[in-house]
């Protein structure tokens, strides 16, 4: 009997595909973080050393905290904490993948993990910028780094709360309702719950009046920059990938003559 080329391939197969797909992408990412990034953040480190030696109080301690980290080895291990990243959301993504198969097309060859790593990228990464951007070293209060991590993941879970809001408006008004229709119900659904989010999510402004504005958003758009190269690398890759394993399933089902 041949082969159904429809069904999902095995979870392994399709795991291995995205842990492939994140760790190519995550390297990537990192490339374009070191180019685009990484003298931005030797910038930002210059004014952070210049104001800390000025600061008798706090000269030694900067000292010592140097000793502990290296540049150089914090740009070695740029590539490593990427890549492992993109491993790992590329093995989220896949899990997904499989996970809502029952809702995709029997055609489908990867087309719904590129628009996964899409939703990916809008309600994990461009949602959460726009409410707490990254900022370079020598920006922000390190008294209020534990409270500012927990809600900048909130602010990710609402973000991911938010894309699902709007594939909910999308399907809930209708197969039979036009286009037009059902794309302006998703991306009602969308900014409802992203403009709540923002009005309850409490803001911080800790960013010195001092510092050069044009490095500070320098270094946000290349950090911006780097999300977008990997979970479009992910998308793209995994697609592929995924379209080379149908037509593999499907030359194994043809039969033998």
């Amino acid at each position: 009997m041949p082969l159904n080329t429809t069904t999902t391939p095995p979870f392994v197969a399709v795991l291995v595909r995205g842990l492939l797909a994140g760790l190519i992408a995550g390297l990537l990412a990192g490339a374009f973080a070191y180019v685009a990034g990484e003298p931005h953040v030797e910038a930002a480190i210059a004014i952070e050393e210049a104001a800390s030696h000025a600061d008798p109080a706090t000269a030694g301690a900067h000292d010592h905290e140097d000793a502990l980290v290296s540049r150089t080895g914090q740009r070695g291990g740029l590539f490593l904490a990427t890549g492992l990243f993109g491993a790992a959301m590329g093995g989220l993504l896949a899990t997904a993948y499989v996970l809502l198969s029952r809702r995709r097309r029997g055609d489908d060859d990867g087309r719904s993990g590129l628009l996964l790593a899409g939703a990916a990228l809008l309600g994990a990464v461009i949602v959460p910028f726009l409410k707490y951007p990254a900022n370079p070293p020598a920006v922000g209060d390190p008294a209020t780094i534990n409270q500012r991590t927990v809600t900048y993941l909130l602010m990710v879970v609402l973000g991911l709360v938010a894309v699902w809001a709007g594939s909910l408006g999308y399907r809930s008004v209708g197969a039979q309702a036009p286009t037009w229709l059902r794309a302006a119900a998703a991306v009602g659904g969308f900014l409802l719950v992203t403009a709540v989010s923002y009005v309850v999510m409490p803001s911080f402004q800790e960013v010195p009046a001092d510092f050069p504005a044009t490095l500070l958003w320098s270094f946000r758009l290349a950090s911006l920059g780097t999300q977008v190269v990997l979970w479009t690398g992910i998308g793209l890759l995994f697609a592929a990938l995924m379209h080379h394993e149908r037509r593999r399933r499907a030359g194994t089902a043809l039969p033998s003559t």
